[in-house]
């Protein structure tokens, strides 16, 4: 039998333009009894409304944890990833706003396009795919002080997560850093570079090297295609699609 999950999704108005199609795709296509689907986000009327119209739970992302975006240091006068960086924090605090033992995070601007089960024979799958950032690694290591060898990238827009294990992740985060496990990821980061941690790759690594038996690697199939072409939505052929990929994005970094 297929656990009961939650679903949560960090969301900014920005991604209002995808986000409904996301979660009609996860109703669809996430073969397991779905309890709340969880919108995290800014105190905003459009994503509420949002909200309201699909069924799903409002969080305001300022009361989740201590900190909020504008505590984040993380920009250049050229760019800023306060932001990007408080969104996977978010993600790492669904052991807490979620209320079954799995939840499941979606990025807002992927819709699922296959069915997909999370746990099959006690093991949880995990999607995955060949790309690997070294900055990610470099986190890593510093915050846990060891080296990720699993042979593949986490890093592939949706993971379940386990609450138990996430409470473990953190709790070795906070006894090597000596600090609460965000702040600790704040500071392990090298802030003049742009993409420098990832939750999925973090706890992905994390779960791979201490419960190897209870793991299932997939690849991910993942389709990027332009945000501009989210209004071609309705006649894209999901089914054809559905052959050779998992799931599709549509990157706001990808015009």
């Amino acid at each position: 039998m297929t656990p009961k999950i939650d679903i949560l999704i960090p969301v900014i108005e920005k991604d209002l333009p995808v986000l409904p199609h996301a979660i009609d795709s996860v109703r669809k296509h996430v073969k397991h009894p779905i309890a709340d689907i969880v919108i995290v986000a800014p105190d905003s009327g459009k994503v509420k409304q949002v909200c309201s119209q699909k069924g799903c739970r409002f969080i305001d992302e300022n009361t989740v944890l201590p900190i909020t975006k504008k505590n984040i240091n993380y920009r250049t006068s050229e760019w800023d990833r306060a932001g990007w960086l408080f969104q996977q924090l978010l993600k790492l605090s669904g052991d807490r706003i979620c209320s079954q033992d799995h939840y499941l995070t979606l990025d807002a601007d992927t819709l699922l396009i296959r069915p997909h089960i999370f746990k099959n024979n006690d093991k949880t799958v995990f999607y995955c795919r060949n790309t690997k950032l070294l900055e990610y690694f470099r986190t890593y290591r510093k915050l846990l002080g060891e080296k990720p060898t699993a042979p593949l990238s986490f890093v592939a827009h949706y993971m379940l997560f386990e609450k138990a294990k996430v409470k473990e992740l953190k709790r070795k985060i906070e006894l090597r850093n000596k600090d609460t496990w965000f702040t600790s990821i704040i500071q392990s980061i090298n802030k003049a570079c742009k993409v420098t941690f990832s939750e999925f790759e973090t706890y992905g690594n994390y779960f791979y090297l201490r419960y190897p038996e209870q793991i299932m690697l997939k690849r991910a199939l993942n389709l990027n295609l332009k945000r501009t072409d989210i209004h071609k939505i309705m006649s894209l052929d999901f089914k054809a699609l559905a052959k050779n990929y998992r799931s599709v994005s549509f990157h706001s970094w990808n015009p």
